[in-house]
């Protein structure tokens, strides 16, 4: 099992579910939803190694890395010209790159090429509401018999909302808005 295979630890999936960590199917269900979130963010959340993109200028002194933590920015091609980090740019774990010497972004596309790192390395670095989300996905796909909108048992009735089968709940759409990929005139 790879390290960045799944978005949160199998085994509180497997404890919330009474399950071994090993269950194939608790298993199958973590990596759909895990599958699922970085699909709706567009990109792995895990670490990324110098990832190479091309940006559109925005005329301003900031502009918006697509992805977040940035962990290193080891080149910025201005038109094809390398501009020195601490002189030309500057950038945070945000995912902000910044014009320094009273200088802006050019206002033209496709003009930046930016080789940079993004990504939590390891899943103990993930953020909390990203697992929970997973999780949460995981559990009800798990536990939610597919179609199913109401079941009853003995003297039992359950119904299941549309948004647990489909798993659009608050928590996911909160995470997915927050981590998803973001435009460079977003500053």
């Amino acid at each position: 099992m790879a390290a960045d295979e799944f978005l949160a630890d199998p085994a509180e999936l497997a404890a919330k579910l009474g399950r071994s960590p090993d269950d194939p199917k608790l298993l199958y269900e973590l990596r759909a939803a895990t599958r699922r979130f970085r699909g709706q963010v567009h990109h792995p959340v895990t670490y990324v190694p110098e990832d190479v993109v091309v940006l559109d200028g925005n005329g301003r002194e900031s502009l918006l890395l697509p992805v977040w933590p940035t962990t290193a920015v080891s080149s910025v091609l201005l038109d094809g010209v390398e501009l020195a980090e601490g002189t030309d740019y500057s950038w945070s774990d945000a995912g902000i790159l910044r014009r320094l010497g009273g200088l802006l972004w050019p206002n033209r596309l496709r003009c930046l090429q930016v080789t940079y790192s993004h990504g939590w390395n390891g899943l103990d670095q993930v953020p909390g509401d990203i697992q929970e989300a997973v999780l949460e996905r995981a559990e009800a796909s798990f536990t939610i018999p597919v179609g199913v909108q109401s079941k009853a048992v003995g003297g039992q009735s359950v119904t299941f909302g549309a948004q647990a089968a489909a798993g659009a709940t608050e928590a996911w759409t909160k995470a997915v808005d927050r981590y998803k990929v973001r435009a460079s005139g977003d500053v």
